[in-house]
């Protein structure tokens, strides 16, 4: 995953609140997700970019639960998740940088591949470590249903998430010596009356923010090996061509005598 400049720390953002539950040994994360909302439309916006309603929902979906994952998260993780559905035939890109505090994302529904079963794709790199993949299967067409297959499959621990609010989620994952018993009869209601029926322990509060840091010398490092070997088939007769940014679907316009230039400063 490619390094992002850090986000203005003037942005807005949401805060995601972190707690252990004292004797049932278990990690809830919650957030309201409306301004981050607010700032994926905004991103749209900017770049004339528009989602149809279904795959838009359940992106968004997907967003909170990503987000809430990677609060959940070592401060040096970067983290990404791919997410091919079957029902309907949709692809998700997100992507998240707990150094920076930062999400960003993507819809597919071009070209998605079509196969028996929808896959679930977690890219993490982790320091200097090297880069780490898993892949799990699911059935049907909710992310936050497939993102607990992937927690039991490759996590290897049971996650749950919970719709408390119109645009509010909680996350509740176990820990070692988890009361599983008590995870798994977890219902919406139970949740929402968690801190007077349980003791939570606060442990972090973090801001994230809708942030990708894709910009146009970006966009030309991964144009320039195709303009080494063949600038006629890259820019035909156009003087300039368009390039969508791989991890937010930004739109960026590179001429052809800035990218020639650019390519001749690297060599």
């Amino acid at each position: 995953m490619p390094e992002t400049t850090p986000p203005n720390q003037a942005d807005a953002g949401i805060e995601i609140r972190t707690y252990f539950v004292r004797s049932r040994n278990a990690l809830l994360a919650r957030a309201d997700f409306g301004e981050l909302f607010v700032d994926y439309y905004l991103h749209l916006s900017q770049h004339g970019l528009s989602v149809p309603a279904a795959p838009d929902a359940v992106f968004k979906r997907a967003l909170a639960g990503f987000a809430l994952h990677c609060v959940s998260r070592p401060r040096n993780e970067l983290t990404a998740w791919t997410v091919n559905f079957q029902e309907p035939l949709l692809n998700l890109f997100l992507a998240g940088d707990n150094s920076t505090g930062s999400v960003t994302g993507r819809v597919f529904t071009e070209n998605v591949k079509e196969g028996p079963e929808g896959l679930f794709y977690a890219d993490v790199v982790r320091g200097r470590q090297p880069p780490h993949r898993s892949v799990v299967g699911f059935q049907g067409g909710d992310p936050l249903a497939a993102a607990e297959v992937f927690y039991a499959g490759s996590e290897q621990r049971r996650a749950r998430f919970f719709p408390v609010g119109e645009e509010e989620l909680v996350l509740v994952t176990e820990h070692p010596d988890c009361d599983l018993a008590w995870l798994e009869g977890l219902t919406v209601e139970a949740v929402r009356r968690l801190e007077t029926e349980e003791t939570l322990v606060p442990l972090e509060r973090r801001v994230l923010r809708w942030h990708c840091g894709c910009n146009p010398g970006r966009m030309m490092e991964i144009l320039a090996p195709a303009m080494r070997h063949d600038p006629e088939e890259l820019f035909g007769t156009e003087a300039a061509i368009e390039i969508r940014c791989p991890r937010c679907a930004g739109r960026h316009a590179i001429g052809r005598a800035e990218l020639a230039a650019f390519v001749a400063g690297r060599e």
